[in-house]
């Protein structure tokens, strides 16, 4: 599918492309090919390219005099371009306990979409997500692919502690929170996972297409998780190729 994209400045040195905002799967496949290209084209010149959701900024090391030309020349990439460029997307499987002690805010969602707990558990664990991006925090996944009875809009009141691991849903989108940080969105339960360490090489593990899926453990499995991940005893691995 071809898409209307928008081509801009974005600085002296960085030039931004954005697709419309949606977040739809097979527009991430355009984004995530795209990406590859230019690194791929752009290779000798190093430029870095960073993905959104529905955009892609691209950083070069020296300034750009004559914008009109790079701007053409990346659109002559992206649409004289056939060939797909091979890009590997992990599955991984997290844990997550959705006790009311982690899930501060479960009671009081399951109210607010009239379903009980259980079924916001079954339906929260069931569904298997997309990585569009990462941000705001670094290690902050943006997940697609919540199911519609789980949708809520925000907190009108920020949360201004959340604690790190916390999984929460905000809008039509749910992600976990890789420390601690306000936020407005709803906290269903806690994952004793790192997703975020500034010591690894590399710091985050997971990348956009990435896929995830969450599955329900009791409190003292997390307190056993949290203790080997704190000592160094556990190891997150992708179960397969996505």
């Amino acid at each position: 599918m071809d898409y209307e994209l928008k081509f801009s400045r974005y600085n002296e040195y960085s030039i931004l492309i954005e697709w419309p905002a949606i977040m739809d799967e097979n527009m991430l496949k355009d984004i995530l090919n795209f990406k590859n290209i230019i690194e791929k084209k752009y290779i000798k010149q190093k430029v870095e390219v960073i993905n959104a959701f529905n955009s892609i900024l691209v950083i070069y090391n020296y300034t750009i005099d004559n914008i009109n030309d790079e701007i053409f020349r990346l659109k002559a990439l992206k649409f004289t371009e056939d060939d797909l460029v091979d890009s590997v997307s992990k599955l991984w499987k997290i844990p997550v306990c959705y006790d009311d002690e982690f899930g501060i805010d479960l009671n009081e969602f399951s109210k607010q979409k009239q379903i009980s707990k259980t079924e916001v558990i079954e339906l929260h664990s069931s569904a298997i997500y997309t990585i569009f991006f990462i941000g705001f925090l670094p290690g902050f996944l943006y997940l697609g692919g919540l199911s519609k009875k789980l949708h809520l809009h925000r907190k009108s009141t920020p949360n201004l502690n959340i604690k790190k691991g916390a999984v929460g849903i905000g809008g039509n989108q749910t992600g976990i929170y890789p420390q601690n940080s306000p936020g407005g969105w709803h906290i269903i339960g806690k994952t004793p996972v790192d997703f975020f360490n500034a010591k690894s090489s590399p710091p985050c593990v997971f990348n956009a297409g990435d896929q995830l899926k969450f599955y329900p453990i009791s409190k003292s499995e997390f307190l056993d998780l949290e203790q080997d991940v704190k000592h160094g005893c556990f190891q997150l691995k992708p179960l397969q190729n996505a």
